[in-house]
This record gives C-alpha cells, structure tokens and sequence, in this order.
C-alpha cells in the first residue's frame, strides 16, 4: 500500500537555548531538520526531559494506525516543510529568546505512471537536458547543494535563464533554508521543503535515510529545473539522514500549471527513489548514460507496476473486456422479457418505506432541507409549465391550454413521485414536445382530421413503443453514451433554455419597442403619398405639412392605437425584469459561499434563491410599475379538463401516421428519458438506493398514455431540473486540491417527499388562474430559463474544459484529465465535442419543423462517432481518462 505524508514546520522568534550537552547533536541535526522535536521546543528543563523517540512514535502511528493492516509494512512518502518567518521586534525581547513553532503533515499520493502523463514528460525533461553529478566529493549539504545549483548555471541553456540562475545563485541558496531574512540571534538553518520516503509498520515509521528530494520555488525561475547528485559516501546530516547517498533538487517558478509545479516533479522523481532495488542500480552505474538508462528501465517498471500486469495479461484481459462490452448489445442479454423490470422492482421495493421516512424520523432530520427543496420545485416546475402551457394554447388554437398543461403535469408528477423507482427525476413538458404537437396540429389542418383524436392516438403509439423498449431491456443501450455525449446533449439543452429566453424578448422587443417605429414610418410615407397626389407642382415640405393637416381619420386610429399598446417603456422594463430574475436568483443561489449570516440561513437562501427572486420582480412589475404594460403568458379557461378522445374516428392511413410520428416521439422519450435519469444517478451524486431504468420507462408509458387519451400535454424527466433536484437534496462540503477549491457530495437524501409536495402543490395551482399567477410577466419566465441554464452548467465537463482555452496554465485545475491526458489533446478533445454540439444545434434548433423531430437519431448517431470515429483521431486511453469520473 502506498501513502504520502507531509510536514510543514513554520517557525517565529527565537529559539530558546538548549543545554550545552546537546548543542552538536542539534548542530549536526539543523542542516537537515528532519527532528521531530523541532516540533516542540521547549524552555523549560521539565519539558526538555520528555524522549523525542515516544512522542514520535506515538504520532506517527496514530497517524497511519487507519492504514495498517495486519502487520503489513506500508511505502510513503514524506514532506518536510519547514520555514521561518522574520521575528518581530517585540518578540525578540521576549525573555529567554523563546519562539513558537506550528506544525502540520500532509500526505502525498505517488505519482501513477500509467495513467498521470506529467509522470513521463517530467522525466522526459530531465532526460534531455540531464544535470547528474556523479561521486560527488562534498560532505556538508550547503556544499552539496551549492554544487548542483553551479552545475544548472553552467549547463548549457537558453541565455536568459542562465543568466539569471547565475545572478541569483545567493538567493536560491538562501531559500532552500528557513534562516533567510531571519534575525542573527534566530537562525536556525533547516530546509524549507522536502520529500523523503517512509516505510510506517505497526511499531513506528522508518524513514529511508539514503535518498533526499528537495524542492523550492522561486520568482527568480523563468522554467523548471532538475539536478541528481549521487555522493561519493553517505553523509550524516543528522536524524532521519544519517546516510545519505542520492540528494534530487528542484526548482520551480510559483505561477505555473498544477501539475507542473515543484511538488509535482519532486514527486515525480521521490516515486521513483522509493524502490530500494532502483537506488541500488544506480549505485552501480559508472556514465551518466548509464544513469539515464536505469531512470528510463525504472519508468518501464512503474509503468507495468501501476498497470498491475504484464504486456500479454494485459492484452488477455483487456480482449475479454472488449468481448464483454459488446455482450451487451446481444440479444440475448435483451431476453427474458421483463427481465430488467423484475431486477428494477427487486431492487428498490425493500427501501420504498424509506423514501417516506428517512430525514423525518431517526436522528439525523432535514425537514427544513425538504420545505426548500419543495418551494424550489414548485417554482421551478410550475413556471415552466405556464410558459409551455401557453405556446401550446398558440399552437393548437386553444385545444390544450395552460390549465390542462398545469393538470396534466400535477397528475403525472404526482404519479411518478409515488411509484418511479428514482424519485429524485422530476418529469415536465418541455420544448420538443411542443414541436411534435405544433406538427401534429398542422397535419390535422391539412388532412381535416381531428387534433384530439389524433393527438391520442400518437401518444398511444408512443406509449406502446415505450412498453415495448422496457419489456426487452432496451434501456441497455444507453450504457454505450459515455459521459463526453451526455454531457453533449446536456449543453444543447442548457443551450435551448437560453435561445428561448432570447427569442422571447426579441419578440418583446419587435413589438414593443421597434414596433411604434414600423408603424410610424409607415404612417408618414402613406401620408407622404397622399399629400403628393394632391398637387403635383407643390413641394414635398408642403405636401407633407398638407397631408399631415389633412390626416384621415383611419390613420389616426391607428396611430391612437400605436400609442396605446407599444412604448420602448416596456421593452426596456422587460429586459430589466428578466435579467434582474437572474440576477437575483444566482446571486442569493451562491449566496452560501459568502461570509454573511449564519451557515444555516445561508443555505436557506440559496435553496429559496428561485422563489424569492420569481415573487420579488414580479411585485416590482406589479406594484413597482404599473403604469406600464407588461406582456403577460396567454390564458383561456378550459371547457373540460376530462374528456376522453373518439378513437372510432381514425382512418387506417391516419393511424399508420400517427405510428410513424408515435414511434420518432418514443426515441425522444426513450434517450430522454434514460440520459436524465443518468445524469441524476452519477456516481459523484453518491446515490445508494439503487437505480431502477426499465421500470421508470414503463411507468412513463402507461402515465402518458393516460394524458394522451385526455388531451393533456406528454411529459419526460427533465433536465436540468432532475440534477438540480438531487443538488438541492445533498450535502455539500468544499475540499482543497493544490489551491484549486472544488466542491463534493458527501451523501443525498433520496426521498419521494419533495416531489410529491410539488405536484400538490402544482396542482392547487390550478385555483390561482388567472390571477394571481397572471400577474407574473414573461421576462421573470425568460430569467427563470437563464437561471436554470446558467446553474445547470456548474459542473458540466466540457463546459470546464472550453473555459481553458481562455485561461492561463497556471489556473489550470487539478482535474482528472489534466493529470493523465496531453494538453493538445484534451484541446482536439473539446473542439471535437463542440462540432458534434452544432450538428445537434443544426437540426435541434433549426426553424425547419421536420428537421427537429429527426433530432432524436441525431442523438444516437452520436454513438457511432464516439466508438468509431474518434478512436481513429484520439487516442482511446486518453478517451477513457476524459470520460472517467474525477
């Protein structure tokens, strides 16, 4: 087992004097500084009798105590950091010179060179301009470090960086030290930063005493440097270095890539130290060639080593692993029927009583967690809904309205909360199945057939292809999307809350704002006209002045009329309304990462971040401008919410239609349907309940079969609603990586409470049409779908990655893919992904009806290129890396 350990002394004042029998122990022991007793100096003669051997022993095994494992030795790097800071003058006169010393430990991981690619390019580097000195003769460490830094002065390099290594040889001497800038009386000549080997046993930590890394940045640097001196003898230079052979230094400028920094290449080169048969040959070696060799023989065997085999299992195993994959795809693995549905069922059904109870009863409750997430899921299920449940008044002249989409989306909401095997997916209507009933609304007009009736019969079509894909497992096939499409399809939708929001306040804009001036243009050139026919032999001034004067009254209404219902006043008062929703609602959504309030009332605020923001502008519409009109979504109150469609009606050339668009509607349905309920059971939401694919797609089926036959709008799992709903349930914590703060689910509260208060919630809302629901304008709709947009891209992958093309290396996080995949490729990477983003956008997007419903095999033909076109441009390996988790 392999772990990294970390110490980091920093040291203030000065230190108070020890007895005189332990001045040449601690003499020979500061060069190094490897004591632990450093760590608790002391000026008492009571506290100075305490052994330095038990309170390391006992520290340092109740530090690795977790990670042993029956007796068994564990290999791990340590560290050592230890730094002083210039003394005050007001402690200086602190009686006795005593000062304060703080310690702390950090583990460091060794470096994988099979998967971490900075691993072999480290060593690449070094390779091509080597600095190894070989039977070095000095045995002081100053000495020694002196010589290696004189040899990377006289290494042949570029100019400039040479030139400053020499200028500024003094200073990096300094600063290998802890007593640079520090008072006489204070010195203490320790080193700064190291990293040294430990082997930890169930008895103590034994540190490997023959090889030392020492690592040091510099403002001074203009590139990294890396210099091996292998001593003629092994030096003592105190505890914990009592014989030291091999001294690795390097150097690095502070702002540099994470993975380039001098941590990382010392890591690099302290891996490869810890093998005790690698020292050994290097001992051996008589050329510098010859040392090069054994660094690149090492590098071979630590790649095979992080590989766990040999070149020929590899290949045996990795054949039954391409084998197994495409198993997949068999038939076979699609019978027994239902087979996928009985597993689904067989693995939730016996925690189905705890989606009721857990957070409510037991010791650990988030009741509050769970009002907020509720309100969260009503505003954001219900906006929606209003603003699709308008367009599709618009499209099907009132056949299916706001009230029946409200209805229909508290019904099935309800339905999936209460029997879905994953609750945590929230279903809505969304954009594309507006298309499909825009499209079937005009193929009824021209072949004078029945909306309703055919309306149902696609939506049973659908539901029986439904059926059909859960009964034989079809839900399979979506264990060929890797992350890198989902996370494709996910953007272009993110992208299509945007372009709606957009769209909408361009009409805002057309009609309120340039449309007085259309109007008034065409005013004056028809006056204009008017006037000219009157008296050829006038001019066009007094023509002008004629005509206006002379105004008929029909153009007056319509310039009464003009000024009635379009002023710039509302334009403008809507683009403010929509992007103060957004503003608002992200501010107070990261609101939690802000010092102000208490924890606890922070993250109320940023789980109520949607309604406030929703109630609050649309006051200040109400209240705050109500002189001025406001667009408001379309609302006309519905005959019958329950009247079931007329099947009889149908021809057989109607019903084969209504199959052929039923079966396009399934494949939107069916990748949907299973990408967002991926997406929600990522791993890195640490979900445990289990999943549940089949039987969700069955349910699915049969809840729109029942909206179908009542002329409801159909519903799907939504995103980025669903990962937004398990964001809202979990816990959250923020961790460190090489200064790069990032944040992780440390658990979720998988429940059916949330979504079931919301459906209800839903539901009565159906009480507040027209008003007060009336009265919230579309620009707080149009902030809401950028809200939802703009938060559903936090972690979105290759979002991240086409943000790096616009920062420095230096600001580059320590993600997965950056450690193990070339910066070019990760780069050929993304530019791919984004080609494949406008294929979908070309057809998702396109004002061509048709286009869009083949959107959905767009979607899938995005398999082929992953498995089939990309591997022939990308490496697969470097593939994988990208598509694995972090």
């Amino acid at each position: 087992m392999l772990m990294a350990f970390r110490t980091v002394v920093r040291m203030r004042g000065t230190m108070c004097r020890e007895k005189k029998g332990s001045n040449s122990e601690n003499s020979s022991m500061s060069h190094c500084g490897y004591s632990e007793d450093a760590g608790c100096l002391k000026c008492d003669k009571d506290d100075a009798s305490e052994t330095h051997e038990d309170s390391l022993g006992e520290e340092a095994f109740d530090t690795i105590n977790s990670s042993i494992v029956s007796g068994e030795s564990i290999r791990f790097l340590v560290n050592v950091n230890l730094e002083v800071q210039p003394a005050q003058a007001v402690e200086s006169e602190l009686p006795g010179g005593c000062g304060l010393l703080h310690t702390s430990r950090k583990y460091l991981k060794l470096k994988n060179f099979e998967e971490e690619i900075r691993a072999h390019r480290d060593l690449d580097g070094f390779l091509d301009q080597a600095s190894i000195i070989l039977n070095e003769t000095a045995t002081s460490l100053d000495d020694v470090l002196r010589a290696m830094l004189l040899r990377l002065v006289h290494r042949p390099s570029n100019l400039e960086h040479k030139y400053k290594l020499h200028c500024n040889l003094e200073h990096l001497m300094a600063v290998l030290f802890t007593d640079a800038e520090t008072p006489t009386e204070g010195r203490v000549h320790l080193l700064a930063d190291t990293i040294q080997g430990v082997t930890a046993t169930v008895t103590g930590v034994q540190y490997q005493q023959s090889w030392l890394c020492i690592i040091c940045t510099s403002k001074s640097l203009i590139k990294r440097e890396v210099c091996i001196s292998r001593l003629l003898r092994p030096q003592n230079w105190g505890e914990n270095c009592c014989e030291v052979r091999f001294v690795i230094l390097v150097l690095a400028p502070p702002k540099t890539k994470s993975t380039k920094t001098a941590t990382e290449v010392g890591r690099t080169f302290a891996t490869m130290f810890l093998d005790i048969n690698f020292r050994q040959k290097l001992l051996k070696t008589r050329t510098e060639e010859e040392f090069k060799e054994a660094l690149v023989y090492q590098r071979q065997l630590l790649t095979m080593t992080d590989q766990g085999l040999n070149p020929s299992i590899k290949y045996s195993i990795s054949s039954i692993c391409i084998q197994k994959s495409h198993q997949l795809l068999q038939h076979k693995n699609f019978f027994p029927v239902a087979k996928g549905i009985r597993e689904d069922f067989a693995r939730r059904f016996p925690v189905y009583s705890l989606d009721f109870t857990d957070g409510i009863i037991g010791k650990n409750k988030a009741v509050g967690k769970y009002i907020t997430t509720t309100l969260f899921l009503y505003f954001a299920c219900l906006l929606p809904t209003i603003a699709f449940g308008s367009l599709n008044d618009e499209n099907t002249d009132g056949a299916i309205d706001v009230q029946k989409t409200i209805a229909g989306q508290s019904i099935g909401g309800f339905l999936y909360a209460l029997f879905s095997g994953q609750p945590l997916v929230v279903l809505l209507t969304t954009a594309p199945l507006a298309l499909y009933t825009h499209v079937i609304r005009g193929i009824c007009d021209d072949y004078n057939l029945d909306f309703n009736t055919f309306y149902a019969c696609t939506g049973l079509w659908n539901s029986f292809f439904l059926a059909f894909y859960a009964f034989f497992n079809f839900s399979l096939i979506m264990s060929l999307f890797k992350r890198s499409t989902e996370e494709i399809i996910a953007l272009f939708i993110s992208m299509t809350f945007v372009l709606d929001a957009v769209k909408g306040m361009v009409k805002i804009f057309q009609k309120y704002y340039f449309g007085s001036r259309i109007i008034n243009t065409e005013h004056i050139s028809v006056l204009s006209l008017l006037g000219l026919g009157t008296s050829l032999n006038t001019s066009f001034h007094t023509a002008l002045n004629t005509s206006v004067l002379a105004s008929p009254p029909e153009l007056d209404s319509v310039s009464n009329h003009t000024h009635e219902h379009t002023s710039r006043e509302t334009a403008m008062l809507s683009l403010f309304i929509m992007l103060g929703t957004l503003w608002l609602s992200y501010t107070l959504y990261q609101f939690k990462k802000s010092p102000y309030l208490h924890p606890y009332m922070r993250e109320i605020l940023s789980d109520c971040a949607l309604p406030i923001s929703v109630l609050t502008f649309s006051l200040i519409c109400c209240y705050g401008f109500r002189e001025i009109k406001m667009s408001k979504f379309r609302y006309n109150s519905s005959e019958s919410l329950f009247k079931i469609a007329e099947m009889q009606s149908l021809s057989l050339g109607a019903i084969g239609s209504a199959m052929g668009l039923g079966f396009l509607l399934s494949m939107l349905f069916f990748i949907e349907q299973n990408l967002v309920a991926a997406l929600a059971n990522a791993p890195e939401n640490r979900l445990v309940k289990g999943t549940a694919y089949h039987w969700d797609l069955l349910l699915i089926a049969i809840i729109n079969m029942g909206l179908s036959l009542f002329g409801m709008p159909w519903i799907h799992a939504a995103y980025p609603h669903s990962p937004l709903h398990v964001r809202a349930l979990a816990v959250v914590e923020e961790r460190v990586e090489n200064g790069h703060i990032y944040e992780t689910i440390v658990n979720v509260w998988e429940t059916r409470l949330t979504t079931l208060g919301a459906s209800i919630l839903v539901g009565f809302s159906l009480l507040l049409l027209p008003n007060p629901l009336q009265w919230i304008p579309k620009p707080v709709l149009y902030g809401l779908f950028l809200y939802i947009a703009l938060t559903s891209i936090d972690a979105n992958q290759l979002f991240e990655r086409m943000a790096l093309l616009l920062k420095d290396q230096a600001s580059y996080p320590p993600t997965h893919y950056i450690r193990r995949v070339p910066q070019r490729k990760i780069h050929y990477f993304t530019g791919l992904q984004v080609l494949q983003l406008l294929l979908l956008c070309a057809f998702g997007m396109s004002p061509v009806p048709y286009m869009k419903m083949i959107f959905p095999l767009i979607m899938m033909a995005m398999i082929p290129i992953r498995y089939k076109l990309l591997p022939r441009i990308i490496e697969a390996k470097y593939l994988d890396a990208m598509d694995a988790e972090h």
